[in-house]
C-alpha cells in the first residue's frame, strides 16, 4: 500500500488496456500531475521489485459492497459485540483495498462516522460512499413514515438513499418480483431524496419496479438480472445504470461454497445467476452503462473482488468493457467521474501496479497474485 505519495515518478510504464506504449507518470500530491508517452530509445524502465515490467491501472470501484456485515444473516451479527464487529469491518476495508479496490459505495448498513473512524483510526483509506440504512419492506407504512425514516438517513450525512423495491434470496421464486412499495411510496422516495441533494440506488430483480426507477430518474438499478429487452432501452435513454452484481449469485448457487447456504437459498441464486447473461445481453446492446459491483459482506469474500470482473466477461462484456465498469463507467455513476476512474492529468492518483498485464490474467488468483502496490491518494 502507497498511501498519499506526494511525489512518484514511474519511466516507462504501461497504461492497462493500451497496447505497444509506454508512459512516464509523475504523481504529485496525490494526483497525476504529469503523463507523457515515453520515447522509444529510453533505456531506463519502471520495474518491480522482481525486476519485471510494470502496468499501472486505475483503482477499482466496487459499486455495491457491505463492508459493515461480518455475517450472511443478520442475526448472526447481532450476536458478536461491538468491539469484535469494529475489528471486522476493519478487516474488510484492508482486504478491499489489498485487491486494488480504493473505491466503494457501501449498499447498506455502514454509516459515514464508521468510515471516518476506520479509516483514522487503522489506517486503511479506502474511498467509500454510503447509503447507510435500507429502505424495505418494514418502511412500507405511508408517506409520514418515510418522510421520517428518510430523515434520519439524512442525519448521517450518507450520500445515498438504497431502496429495497423487491425482495431477494430470501424472496420465493413467484413473488421476487412483487414490489415492496406502493407506487406512491417509491416515487416519494425518490423525490424526497432528489429534493435534499441524495442520490438513489434501487434493488431490484426486475418487473415493474425498473420502470418505476426509469420514470422516478434514479441513478442505479441494482442486480436487475430479469431485466427486460424493452426496459433495457429506457434505462439507456434515461442515462440510469446498472450494477448486475454478477459473482455473488454464482457464490450462492453453490452449496458447497464459501456461504454453503441451504437448498431453497441456492436453487433461487442458481436461477438468478442464470437469468443475468440475457439481461447484460440487453444492457450492451441498448447502450446501458453498465457498473461493476460485487454485493460481498463477509470476511469470505471480502477481498476476493475480482471475480466480478472475469463473471461479467462470462455474462458477455468483453474484457475492456468489464474493465471499463469497475474504473471510468463506475466513476461516473458515483458522480466522481472528474477526478476518479482514469489514469489521466488531473485525477486523483489512486491506482494498481501489476507486473504483468492485467488484461492477459486467467482467472482472478493470478490478477491478484500480479498486484505489485496499491496506490491511494
Amino acid at each position: 500500500m502507497n498511501e498519499h505519495p506526494q511525489r512518484q515518478t514511474f519511466h516507462r510504464i504501461f497504461i492497462a488496456g493500451i497496447e505497444g506504449k509506454r508512459f512516464d507518470i509523475v504523481i504529485q500530491d496525490g494526483r497525476f500531475s504529469s503523463i507523457v508517452e515515453a520515447e522509444p530509445d529510453q533505456e531506463q524502465s519502471s520495474q518491480s521489485p522482481s525486476g519485471k515490467d510494470l502496468w499501472i491501472s486505475p483503482g477499482l470501484i466496487d459499486l455495491h459492497t457491505h463492508l459493515a456485515w461480518t455475517d450472511f444473516d443478520h442475526a448472526d451479527q447481532l450476536k458478536r459485540d461491538s468491539h469484535e464487529i469494529e475489528i471486522m469491518q476493519a478487516q474488510a476495508f484492508a482486504a478491499t483495498l489489498r485487491t486494488g479496490v480504493t473505491t466503494a459505495r457501501d449498499a447498506g448498513g455502514l454509516l459515514p462516522s464508521t468510515v471516518q473512524h476506520l479509516v483514522s483510526h487503522y489506517q486503511h483509506p479506502l474511498r467509500v460512499q454510503t447509503s447507510s440504512d435500507m429502505l424495505g419492506a418494514a418502511d412500507a407504512r405511508g408517506i409520514p413514515h418515510l418522510e421520517r425514516r428518510m430523515a434520519e438517513i439524512f442525519a448521517t450525512g450518507a450520500e445515498w438513499i438504497k431502496i429495497m423495491a423487491t425482495g431477494g434470496l430470501g424472496t420465493p421464486a413467484e413473488k421476487v418480483l412483487d414490489p415492496t412499495f406502493s407506487e406512491e411510496e417509491f416515487a416519494f422516495i425518490v423525490r424526497h431524496a432528489k429534493a435534499h441533494q441524495k442520490k438513489v440506488m434501487v434493488h431490484t430483480w426486475g418487473g415493474v419496479t425498473v420502470d418505476w426507477s426509469i420514470n422516478a430518474g434514479v441513478e442505479s438499478v441494482e442486480h436487475g438480472m430479469f431485466l427486460t429487452e424493452d426496459q433495457a432501452g429506457k434505462l439507456a435513454q434515461s442515462g440510469i445504470a446498472l450494477v448486475p452484481t454478477t459473482s455473488i449469485y454464482r457464490i450462492a448457487s453453490d452449496p458447497n461454497g464459501v456461504l454453503a447456504l441451504n437448498a431453497v437459498i441456492c436453487e433461487r441464486a442458481a436461477r438468478a445467476a442464470e437469468a443475468h447473461s440475457k439481461a447484460i445481453h440487453y444492457a450492451k446492446r441498448a447502450g446501458v452503462r453498465i457498473g461493476f459491483g460485487t454485493d460481498y459482506a463477509t470476511p469470505a469474500l471480502h477481498g476476493y473482488n475480482l471475480q466480478e470482473l472475469d463473471t461479467l466477461i462470462d455474462c458477455g462484456l468483453t474484457r475492456a468493457e468489464a474493465w471499463q465498469s469497475a474504473t471510468q463507467s463506475a466513476a461516473e455513476i458515483l458522480g466522481s467521474g472528474n477526478e476518479l476512474g482514469q489514469i489521466a492529468e488531473g485525477y486523483l492518483a489512486d491506482a494498481i501496479l501489476f507486473d504483468a498485464d492485467p488484461y492477459q490474467a486467467q482467472n482472478p488468483s493470478e490478477l491478484r497474485k500480479n498486484i505489485v502496490s496499491v496506490i491511494t491518494s
